[in-house]
């Protein structure tokens, strides 16, 4: 004959397993956020004004983007001619274009330049070891700085079309290049 515990197992029931507790959380952020009640009681979720708001807060940052990122450009090339003509810091200001590197290849495809974060994460990827102090990693950082440079003033949204084909190979031609050069 079976254990009572296995008999209700067989009925469909579970075993209940002394000093252990299951507990099932409901998910309120989930239903507020696609417009279910909030909590016990509240009919509403985010105001549909809310959201329109935010909506148009953010393609207004979507258009001044190329504006804004161009001072971020500007940093990379200050601290590239830093690595240029002060080598002794180098290690210092590759560790400052790492970090602006990180920022810009989050932001890129956010508003509409995912070629931005292409050379962005190429670039954070290029010099995520700033011990790495090369003249060549130097002129790799350069050939970012021109390419993103190209990308905002050109306003080349998106992929890019043939374009964007164009600076991703000019890119990739460049990492191999110096990546090569560098294992002399």
């Amino acid at each position: 004959m079976s254990s009572p515990a296995a008999q209700s197992k067989s009925q469909g029931k579970a075993e209940k397993v002394p000093g252990v507790r299951f507990y099932i959380i409901r998910n309120a952020l989930k239903e507020k956020a696609s417009g279910g009640a909030a909590g016990p009681g509240d009919k509403g979720g985010i105001p549909i004004e809310a959201i329109q708001a935010a909506e148009a807060e953010f393609h207004k940052m979507a258009e001044d983007y190329p504006d804004w990122v161009e001072s971020l450009i500007e940093e990379l090339l200050e601290n590239y001619r830093r690595c240029v003509d002060t080598p002794e810091i180098r290690h210092e200001k590759i560790a400052v274009i790492h970090d602006i590197a990180h920022d810009m290849k989050g932001q890129g495809s956010t508003f509409g330049y995912p070629l931005i974060t292409n050379f962005g994460d190429s670039l954070f990827k290029c010099t995520h070891k700033s011990e790495n102090c090369s003249d060549n990693l130097v002129e790799l950082i350069k050939a970012h700085v021109d390419g993103m440079k190209a990308v905002i003033s050109g306003r080349v949204a998106g992929d890019g079309g043939e374009i964007g084909r164009e600076f991703m190979a000019s890119l990739d031609k460049a990492v191999e290049k110096y990546a090569a050069e560098g294992d002399e």
